[in-house]
């Protein structure tokens, strides 16, 4: 009963840091992405709407509610 349940003690890859240059277009594409949703979101159906009828504000209304957007 040498047995352990656990293998010895193995080596652990080292863990590479990600540079701030691989990081940047990720984060810029989905800053912009937030935005677009929050537009959609926060101001759709509203004096700067930039699609016509009620399709977005059914689609969203619920999120409009529980971020704290008035639609009525």
């Amino acid at each position: 009963m040498a047995q352990t349940a656990a293998p010895a003690a193995a080596a652990s890859p080292a863990i590479t840091p990600i540079s701030l240059k691989a990081i940047a277009p990720w984060a810029v594409f989905f800053g912009i992405l937030m935005l677009v949703l929050l537009y959609f979101v926060g101001a759709e159906q509203g004096a700067t709407a930039v699609i016509s009828g009620e399709g977005v504000h059914e689609w969203v209304h619920d999120g409009r509610h529980l971020l704290g957007f008035p639609c009525h």
